[in-house]
């Protein structure tokens, strides 16, 4: 908040037919911590802008047009990124967009049958949020990335979600051994004060703005005002001991979850979990909407996933304490006993 305060006393938003030098600080920091060779850096408002621009820069760098996406996924609510997503956010306006095949997620073989010379790109988010944070397979991502190496097509990954340390690591596709070609990043970029997102990508897929760099425009993306908020945010969110930390409380929640398992073994199954991003699996389809009612009830914000309703989202802040998190779990069942007395 007081990087904010500064930065509105200092910049406007910038403007796009000039270089600024907050933007160049930013995609600096953000190519020294991005996987690999990835070093270029477009900005955006949304994270839906985002992933529309990724899906352009694959679609011009191979001038393919097919993109594979994971059936029960989200990217967000415009153009591209809209279909991309699960069919059930796109089909009330229309049919579905040419070019988009959707496939079964953590599916390798489902991935090979569609994959080909035509495939611009692949885009997956790292854990599928909306589809109830499936944890992939440790060897997914690598398989993801050798066939998209072995048909020329690029390789997305949606990190909007993610990424700034929520799952344990600055980045959550770092936990799989890839370098993608484009990482998509938003949401905590700027610390939920700040609309920011940005399309990382290697070096070489620039070379679709060559030409004519005004083939793609964000009037406000990379806003001045907001560099230095996302500047601050890397700091703390790439930090070595906030990173213990997150990795402390997931550990609390994993060993604080096996007892409320088992005691409302009833009703659930299971705790999803890369780091502090977490899914409660629950036994049937009609639980995570009761859950995310008793849940609130409680006075505890809980979202069912919407493409898996046995499964309530659990995404609690990064930087509590464990006595908060303790609060939470203590929540969480008292929140299941009241759904047992509806059950």
């Amino acid at each position: 908040i007081e990087a904010l305060k500064e930065s509105l006393d200092r910049y406007d938003i910038g403007n796009h037919h000039f270089i600024s030098e907050q933007r160049a600080v930013l995609a600096k920091k953000l190519a020294d911590l991005m996987p690999g060779d990835i070093t270029h850096t477009v900005f955006g408002v949304s994270g839906g802008e985002a992933v529309d621009l990724a899906i352009k820069i694959a679609r011009g760098f191979t001038r393919r047009t097919k993109i594979i996406s994971a059936a029960g996924a989200y990217h967000g609510h415009t153009g591209y990124a809209l279909a991309a997503g699960d069919l059930k956010f796109s089909r009330p306006f229309g049919p579905p967009a040419a070019g988009f095949v959707q496939v079964p997620f953590n599916d390798i073989p489902a991935l090979a049958a569609v994959l080909d010379r035509d495939t611009a790109a692949v885009i997956f988010e790292t854990i599928p949020a909306t589809y109830g944070m499936p944890i992939p397979d440790p060897e997914y991502y690598v398989n993801v990335e050798a066939l998209c190496r072995q048909n020329g097509a690029v390789f997305i990954v949606d990190e909007i979600q993610t990424g700034f340390g929520r799952t344990g690591t600055l980045w959550g596709i770092e936990q799989y051994n890839v370098v993608p070609d484009i990482v998509v990043i938003g949401k905590g970029m700027s610390g939920g004060i700040f609309p920011m997102t940005a399309t990382c990508c290697k070096a070489k897929f620039y070379e679709v703005f060559r030409a004519d760099p005004f083939v793609h425009i964000s009037t406000f993306g990379g806003a001045e005002i907001g560099c230095p908020v996302a500047l601050k945010v890397l700091e703390i969110s790439s930090d070595p001991a906030f990173l213990g930390h997150v990795r402390e409380l997931a550990a609390f929640f994993e060993a604080h979850f096996a007892a409320l398992i088992a005691r409302h073994s009833g009703i659930l199954i299971g705790l999803r979990q890369k780091g502090l991003m977490m899914g409660i699996a629950m036994a049937h389809p009609q639980m995570g909407p009761l859950f995310t009612k008793a849940a609130y009830e409680h006075g505890l914000l809980s979202i069912y996933a919407a493409n898996d309703t046995r499964i309530a989202q659990l995404l609690p802040p990064l930087v509590i304490d464990e006595a908060l998190a303790g609060e939470i779990i203590e929540r969480i069942d008292r929140s299941l006993d009241t759904m047992e007395s509806w059950l």
